[in-house]
Parts: structure tokens; C-alpha cells; sequence
């Protein structure tokens, strides 16, 4: 009689554990995405920022674009070692 209330807390401690692991899972994806964008949008915005001082359109544009694609790359590579 006793195996029953053990059953039922090892059931929800269980439960628990899955909305934890899925939680940690949906933030580790955020994280990923956010990271992407950020490097992708900083990078597009320095090329133009620079572009515009220097007069080279659109060849900074492309460059730091191709920089910040490389780099949410790197990122995203460090962050699965982790």
C-alpha cells in the first residue's frame, strides 16, 4: 500500500524533470536564433554605417555581412562544444 504514494511523487518528479529539460532545450534554441540575428544585423549595420563614410557601396556592406554570417556561425559552434 505503501508503493502507491512512491509511485505517484516518482511519476511527478519525472514530470518535472521533462518540463526542465524542455525548458533548457527551448532556451538553448532562443539563444541560438537571437545569437544569429544579432551577429548577422550588427554586422549588415556596420557595412552600411561604414559605407556611407567611406563612399565604397556596397562593398563594406558585403564584406561585414559576410563577417557577421561567419560569425553567428562561430558562435553557434562554440555554443554546441559547450
Amino acid at each position: 500500500m505503501s508503493d502507491k504514494p512512491d509511485d505517484a511523487k516518482s511519476r511527478a518528479d519525472e514530470a518535472k524533470k521533462r518540463r526542465r529539460e524542455l525548458i533548457r532545450g527551448l532556451s538553448m534554441l532562443s539563444q541560438v536564433s537571437i545569437m544569429m540575428v544579432a551577429c548577422v544585423v550588427i554586422g549588415v549595420f556596420l557595412g552600411k554605417f561604414l559605407d556611407d563614410r567611406l563612399g565604397t557601396t556596397p562593398w563594406l556592406l558585403l564584406v561585414c555581412s559576410l563577417l557577421g554570417v561567419a560569425a553567428s556561425i562561430k558562435a553557434v559552434y562554440d555554443l554546441s562544444k559547450r
